[in-house]
Formats: structure tokens, C-alpha cells, sequence
């Protein structure tokens, strides 16, 4: 039995000035994906996120299916690439939580307190609990890519797209949230970046490959030999028992550290 898509896109292409970052890119995402995204460096992995959230040009078309919208628009959780943060900046960890109810709450008004139990509720479930007052600032970068998760998600939307989550974590905390995501995707579709195709693939049902084009493979499991046929330049290495990938101008391998 077919499924049908919830995000369609057809004919993709995204280019900057001269460079072009994508082409003519075929893909659906359906309800019940967990789908890994990777590729080498500067083969589009974030020009493709980035044109599924409407937050960058491109030439094409993406449809979406009635079911993820709210209105004319479509609702999904997005957590970007989190590179740096203001630690001065003068915010509750509940609060950068609830900052992800503007869509439905509106920048100026009062928020509820089914709202803010809501906002502690998800903390609590991402073992945040004891730090929910406490000013962003003061977190490692394993409790802020939690917080910023529960902001991406504290709307319920039935699609979450992540832009490699797992950067400036540590091993424990990446744990951690690939474990959040394993539960999340039983209620919403995943769609996820990442520059580690062994370690993503414990916990995604699907692959998609993105080096200027996409090949989609359904399947958690992807040879060397897949790779070159999809023309996605990542070398599978085994570090002990853990397969993982190392990418042509990926500065280090977080399992090869010693």
C-alpha cells in the first residue's frame, strides 16, 4: 500500500550568486519518516532544510499536505545549527521554551499557565528539570540543545527538521538526545542533519543522501558501494565496534579523539 507524502518537493534547485547548492531534487517525507540527511561539506545537507522551512530561495516546488499546516502555513520544529549563544543574555531557560508558543500565542501577550506547565512538563521529560529558572546562559551544550529541542517541539508540530543536533555535544549528552528523538518520532515525522551516518543510523529508518542532488534510500543501513552510486563522497570506517563516517573537510571525528 502507497503512502502519501506530507512534504513534496519537486524540481528543487537552490543557488547563492553563482554557486548552485542544489539541483533538480526529488523528494517526499511522509508521516511516519525518521529520515537521516548526509553528505559531504558544501553538498547542500542545510540549503535543503532551510528550503523545507521557507527560510531560504529556491527555484521548484514543495507541497504540503494539509495535515502539517495550521492556517495557510505549514507548522514544523526546526532547531538549527547552534554554533554560539550570548551567555549574557538575560533569559530563563522556560522562557526560551515558551518563546516557541509565539506562532499560536502572539509576541505581546501574557502566557497561560496550562502554557508554562506545559513548557516544565517537557523539561522535566528532557531531565531539565532542576534547571528551568535558571538563566540560558549557564548551561553546557548538551543542556541548551535539549532546551532548544523543547522549544522546537512545545508547539506540537508533526514535523521536526534538526540541523546537526549533535554539534558541540558530548558523548553522554548525544546519548541523550538521540534517545529524546527515538520517543519523539513515534508522534511526528524526523527529519534530522547529520555528518555521522554510523551513529544516526541506531536510530533513523531512512537515509537521504545530498551531494547537489538527493537520493532517498529506505533503509538504515547503507554500503560503501550505495555511497559511490548515490555519488555521496563519505568513507564508512569502524572505530572498535562503533561504524561511523568521516567526511573530506570534517575537522575531527568525535569517536577519535584520543
Amino acid at each position: 500500500m502507497s503512502r502519501e507524502s506530507i512534504i513534496s518537493i519537486r524540481n528543487l534547485g537552490v543557488r547563492y550568486d553563482n554557486t548552485v547548492a542544489l539541483e533538480h531534487v526529488n523528494l517526499d517525507i511522509y508521516a511516519d519518516d525518521f529520515v537521516g540527511i548526509i553528505g559531504p561539506n558544501g553538498g547542500g545537507k542545510s540549503s535543503l532544510v532551510k528550503a523545507i522551512m521557507g527560510i531560504t530561495a529556491y527555484s521548484g516546488s514543495i507541497a504540503y499536505d494539509k495535515s502539517i499546516c495550521r492556517g495557510s502555513k505549514p507548522h514544523i520544529g526546526y532547531l538549527p545549527q547552534i554554533t554560539s549563544f550570548d551567555k549574557s543574555f538575560p533569559i530563563s531557560v522556560r522562557e526560551v521554551v515558551m518563546s516557541g508558543l509565539q506562532y499560536e500565542h502572539g509576541l505581546w501577550r501574557r502566557y497561560s499557565r496550562e502554557q508554562k506547565r506545559r513548557a516544565e512538563a517537557l523539561l522535566e521529560r528532557a531531565a531539565l528539570g532542576d534547571v528551568t529558572r535558571r538563566a540560558i546562559g549557564e548551561l553546557s551544550g548538551g543542556q541548551l540543545q535539549r532546551v532548544m529541542l523543547c522549544r522546537a517541539i512545545i508547539s506540537e508540530p508533526k514535523v521536526l527538521v534538526l540541523d546537526e543536533p549533535t554539534n558541540f555535544v558530548d558523548n553522554r549528552f548525544e546519548n541523550e538526545l538521540y534517545n529524546m528523538l527515538h520517543h519523539l518520532s513515534e508522534q511526528m515525522a524526523i527529519v534530522m542533519v547529520s555528518h555521522d551516518v554510523g551513529t544516526i543510523s541506531s536510530v533513523v529508518r531512512s537515509i537521504v543522501c545530498v551531494n547537489r542532488h538527493v537520493h532517498r534510500h529506505d533503509s538504515n543501513i547503507i554500503t560503501e558501494e550505495q555511497l559511490r552510486n548515490y555519488n555521496c563522497p563519505i568513507q564508512l570506517i569502524s572505530h572498535g565496534n562503533i561504524p561511523h563516517t568521516v567526511l573530506g573537510q570534517h575537522k575531527e571525528c568525535p569517536h577519535c579523539k584520543e
